[in-house]
């Protein structure tokens, strides 16, 4: 079977634990050569020995702060010279940040969730994109959540930071129409990773999502797979959505994987899976569309 991301350079973020390790396990799987950038050293160390099992060109590691500019330009300095392209970055590194009502929130705690989820994804935009532009090529792939389209109670830190990703993916699309690269937004579900024990661990704090993931842990019921959003990760990747840029895909709700290249082309004409307001001026937008 023919590998999707071979011949591929992918750097993915957040890479040693939850989505981001499902995603690097996929993408090695898919022939890419990987770059796992992460925090924590020890859970680096993990991936590369055992998860993956060998230490070769195909896989690299990179401690670091995706807040801290220096360290992320470093990353992908790195990257250039190790493997001389960046073809794909994916933006999964992410936090919770402080969690209970935002009156009590501790402002460093509030953030510091801004800095990591909003501002290091933009960091890490800003440098893989340095090469992209050039090249002409490339895919971005930023990672949503809950609070982005809806309110979610109790993370106002989150919400905030993953709804700002997903403009900052729409107006980024835009800006590189010209350059053949696509950035979409991906929203996972509810995914059963450990930074679930953080809203156990909250109780009544963590307000309505707290008896949703423990419905999770208990039952498996609502809870999204997490092979599933590696799935539409590799996907975006490898440039098998028909062009798909500046939108936001629900892994366990859109029904990505049935769509053809009409359908993609019918989404890239209209406001569909964006953040807009609703207001008469949208829905005039959307008015042919919803009466073909």
């Amino acid at each position: 079977m023919e590998q999707r991301l071979a011949n591929k350079v992918v750097v993915v973020t957040g890479g040693s634990r939850g989505i981001g390790k499902a995603i690097v396990l996929a993408a090695v799987r898919e022939g890419a050569c990987v770059v796992v950038a992460a925090r924590d050293e020890a859970d680096l160390v993990k991936v590369v020995h055992k998860d993956i099992g060998r230490i070769d060109r195909q896989l690299s590691a990179m401690s670091i702060d995706v807040a801290n500019e220096g360290q992320v330009k470093m990353l992908f300095e790195e990257t250039m010279s190790c493997y001389g392209q960046v073809d794909v970055l994916v933006n999964a590194a992410g936090v919770y940040g402080p969690i209970g009502p935002t009156w009590l929130a501790d402002p460093y705690d509030w953030l510091k969730a801004i800095r990591v989820n909003l501002f290091g994804t933009f960091l890490c935009c800003r440098e893989a994109l340095r090469y992209m532009v050039p090249a002409k090529e490339g895919r971005v792939i930023n990672f949503s959540g809950g609070g982005a389209t809806s309110p979610l109670p109790m993370f106002s830190a989150y919400g905030a930071s993953k709804a700002a990703v997903v403009r900052l993916t729409e107006t980024l699309a835009q800006e590189l129409v010209p350059f053949n690269i696509q950035v979409n937004a991906v929203a996972p579900g509810m995914v059963d990773t450990d930074l679930q024990n953080l809203v156990l661990s909250a109780h009544e704090a963590a307000g309505p999502l707290y008896d949703k993931v423990k419905q999770m842990r208990e039952t498996g019921q609502g809870g999204t797979p997490i092979e599933l959003v590696a799935e539409l990760v590799v996907r975006l990747a490898a440039g098998q959505m028909y062009g798909l840029s500046g939108k936001l895909v629900s892994v366990p709700h859109d029904g990505w994987r049935d769509w053809s290249k009409e359908d993609v082309d019918d989404m890239m004409s209209l406001p569909h899976l964006t953040l807009r307001r609703l207001d008469e001026n949208t829905w005039n937008e959307w008015r042919p569309w919803l009466e073909e």
